[in-house]
């Protein structure tokens, strides 16, 4: 790994210092970042609710809400079809429980991944007009390259509204109102960044507006922030930047889900085993109440937490949580088994390929978690397929510097049976007897796209934001480095670095492969320092290391104290 550290430019990091009161070392995260202008990092500092655009600046959106509105109008049937990762199911969540604010019952629809596939497939929609034709259908996070499917749905009289965020791969628009910043039918680059939970948003907020015009009383009585957790989880999961206008809901939605009115979203952060009295963190989203939330769709069906979050029963909302909790516990011994058997398979075709990938008889819901592991364990793009008959179906996950939609476009519609996705993550199928065939032309695709761009795959580079002295460690640190969140794709977690830090005695392991120390301040305090899964690879007591750390403030059993995350530690320079 190699360490780099760039220095911020010193006109913008006085001014940002000076102006805002910061220290430097926050001061310099925030230059580097792109907000060395006063006006920019203030409002990066402080987001306010008024930050969120104009929703009618989305092309499309203006027809979308007038649609909407005439919906309610006439109080008509209405049917929606949400995918089964956590987007889906908070844009489905959102949508549904808006609607029903105005009177109307729409049917929600996710499909059931094994027996309908992804999408806007036929399966999922012969289910959704068994149910009634309805006056108005709606695809969210899906149906973009549904041509034929939406084509159907027209021919029987239905108006079809798609809100989704992935890429156009067909030559025509569908038959549809298409609220798509990312479709080369609709493109805004200004929004490309929105998940289709911060797209339904947008249109709620769209049609608000057109009641609101009209003295709808019904429509100023919905307060919006309050629907903006179900944002904030979508935003987080789907791996959304969070700048702008998705770092301002992202903000304000961690906040309501603190403060959430509702049972299910009580009861699955409960289940999740989030403490009461902390903030909760984009970390929290990812790693705890988000897999919970896929695992029902990636082994059974995506619609209980749908309607976990629409159920107002505490008990029954209880009741969900503890399936979701039961089914997570099953999606990770599956994943465990298969991350050990795909392993096995990488490592014995060579890791020194230019992309990975791996198939076998697995589960597909479970796939994509497992090619994510490895891109990152050998810093190469890796699929992971699952065999159901005769076709293999899964996922694959890129690495910084490679866009699989690029990769796969010369090949992708000759080769394989479907495929789509974004530049860091795609699903694809593909017929089992051409797997091999597959794994070579893949290899060969990512190769040229290197050479074409980049040349070699680069060595992984850590970033160091800005070298500290242990006396810069104060709480006052701590807290403005806490103003910098939340942290994630686009927004990443500063990481400081201490030089010549002599390594205490008393280093204790843990778990299977982690280990803690402490470093005394100069205030006799102690800073205790996590790091995991390095226990492999120990500083030995008594030598003066470079330590490479994230810094924060942990909130536990109603105390709240500094801790550090080590990333990195290399031996001290002279």
């Amino acid at each position: 790994m190699k360490w780099v550290h760039t220095e911020a430019d010193a006109s913008a990091l006085h001014d940002i210092q000076e102006e805002l009161g910061l220290l430097p070392a926050v001061a310099a995260v925030l230059v580097k970042s792109g907000y060395g202008r006063i006006p920019d990092a203030e409002k990066f500092l402080s987001p306010k609710l008024s930050h969120i655009t104009d929703p009618f600046r989305v092309p499309n959106l203006e027809k979308a809400a007038h649609r909407i509105v005439r919906a309610i109008d006439r109080g008509e049937k209405i049917a929606i079809c949400g995918d089964y990762d956590v987007d889906g199911v908070t844009s489905t969540t959102l949508l549904v429980s808006i609607l029903r604010e105005f009177g109307l019952r729409p049917h929600y629809f996710i499909p059931r991944r094994k027996e309908e596939g992804y999408g806007m497939s036929p399966e999922i929609v012969n289910r959704a007009l068994a149910e009634g034709k309805p006056d108005l259908f709606f695809a969210l996070d899906c149906g973009t390259n549904a041509t034929e499917e939406v084509e159907r749905l027209a021919e029987l009289g239905c108006d079809v509204v798609i809100v989704d965020h992935h890429r156009s791969k067909t030559p025509e628009p569908p038959r549809a109102v298409l609220v798509n910043p990312n479709s080369s039918f609709s493109a805004a680059p200004e929004f490309s960044a929105l998940c289709t939970a911060g797209l339904i948003f947008k249109v709620i907020h769209g049609f608000l507006k057109l009641l609101r015009s009209r003295n709808d009383e019904r429509a100023f009585n919905i307060i919006l922030r309050e629907y903006l957790d179900l944002v904030a989880m979508g935003t987080i999961t789907d791996i959304s930047p969070l700048q702008g206008e998705n770092r301002t809901m992202t903000w304000f939605g961690l906040k309501q889900m603190r403060n959430t009115k509702r049972e299910g979203l009580k009861a699955l952060i409960s289940a999740s085993n989030i403490a009461d009295t902390a903030d909760i963190l984009p970390v929290d989203v990812s790693h705890r109440i988000g897999p919970r939330i896929n695992a029902s769709g990636r082994l059974a069906d995506a619609a209980l937490p749908v309607e976990m979050f629409l159920c107002r029963n505490p008990k029954r909302c209880a009741a969900f949580a503890a399936q979701l909790n039961e089914m997570n516990r099953d999606r990770q011994e599956i994943e465990r088994v298969i991350f050990e058997e795909a392993l096995a398979q990488v490592e014995a075709a060579g890791t020194d390929r230019n992309a990975l990938l791996a198939c076998g008889d697995w589960h597909p819901g479970v796939v994509g978690i497992v090619a994510g592991k490895l891109a990152r364990r050998f810093n190469r793009p890796c699929i992971v397929l699952g065999i159901e008959g005769d076709s293999a179906k899964g996922s694959g996950r890129s690495v910084d510097g490679v866009n699989l939609i690029e990769v796969l476009k010369p090949y992708g519609d000759a080769m394989l049976e479907a495929w789509g996705g974004h530049p860091m993550a795609v699903g694809i199928t593909v017929d089992v007897a051409k797997v091999a065939a597959f794994r070579e032309v893949f290899d060969r695709a990512v190769g040229e796209y290197q050479e074409k761009n980049y040349g070699e795959f680069p060595e992984i580079v850590l970033e160091i934001a800005e070298w500290l002295d242990v006396a810069d460690l104060t709480p006052e640190l701590f807290d403005q480095i806490a103003r910098l969140s939340p942290f994630g794709e686009g927004n990443p977690e500063p990481i400081f670095g201490l030089r010549g830090v002599e390594m205490p005695a008393g280093t204790v392991c843990f778990g299977e492969s982690n280990f803690r120390f402490q470093i005394v301040l100069p205030t006799l305090a102690r800073l205790g320092v996590v790091a995991w899964h390095k226990a492999d690879r120990i500083p030995p007591a008594g030598t003066r290391v470079d330590l490479a750390l994230k810094l924060s403030w942990n909130n536990y059993n109603g105390r709240r104290y500094q801790q550090a995350e080590l990333i990195d530690w290399r031996p001290a320079r002279p």
